[in-house]
């Protein structure tokens, strides 16, 4: 029989040793690999075709929103289960736009964990009770005028907006990303322009409002 192949996304190594253990006692799965970022992520999907990746939402370099996103792209087959410590009504509704099928807290992984898997491996959704309830007292609030915002930016310009956010430099951001210096300063512009910012204390705070980074 045919292993289920898991990739594990989590900036912490404590967590990723814990969902190891835990996705190696069962016979059926195979942990095929681990990623430290959500650029790392997609890079290892793209090589490794899982067939699931437990996806962490705060993640540097890229985010774990972002990564889905490229994710249902770079390997639409693959299932994404993310495992977040935040609640927020607004991050799993855009969790679920970006392509995600499963929505676990970490508070309850260690209860839980093992029957998201189960229950994505057959391409069914699996979320979090709290999650549930919190998604169902959204839709009755809100019905189809809780729908989410367009973003303005583009994927390469979250993901740039995120390592600016970072600190780091245009010559970093150019160097991981594979790109110019100058292209850049061009994406650099072109975002303050599209948010209406005027600083990059300005950059920091919208990344904080929209999780692109932690606080």
């Amino acid at each position: 029989m045919k292993k289920v192949r898991i990739l594990i996304a989590d900036d912490h190594e404590i967590v990723r040793q814990g969902l190891r253990t835990l996705l190696d006692s069962n016979p059926k799965w195979e942990v095929v690999d681990e990623a430290v970022t959500g650029l790392e992520a997609v890079e290892k999907a793209r090589k490794l075709l899982p067939d699931l990746i437990i996806m962490d939402i705060s993640m540097p370099e890229m985010n774990g929103l972002e990564a889905t996103r490229q994710l249902r792209k770079a390997v639409p087959q693959a299932q994404v289960l993310v495992l977040s410590v935040h609640d927020s009504e607004q991050l799993v509704r855009e969790v679920l736009e970006a392509g995600a099928r499963g929505y676990v807290l970490k508070s309850d992984a260690g209860r839980v964990l093992t029957a998201a898997v189960e229950a994505l491996c057959k391409q069914e959704p699996f979320f979090t009770a709290k999650i549930s309830e919190m998604m169902l007292e959204g839709f009755l609030r809100n019905g189809v005028a809780g729908e989410i915002p367009k973003d303005p930016l583009t994927s390469r310009e979250r993901q740039i907006v995120q390592l600016l956010a970072e600190g780091k430099s245009n010559k970093e951001i150019a160097d991981l990303l594979d790109i110019s210096v100058k292209t850049i300063e061009t994406h650099r512009g072109r975002i303050l322009t599209k948010l209406n910012l005027h600083s990059m204390s300005d950059l920091v705070r919208y990344a904080i409002r929209n999780q692109l980074i932690e606080p």
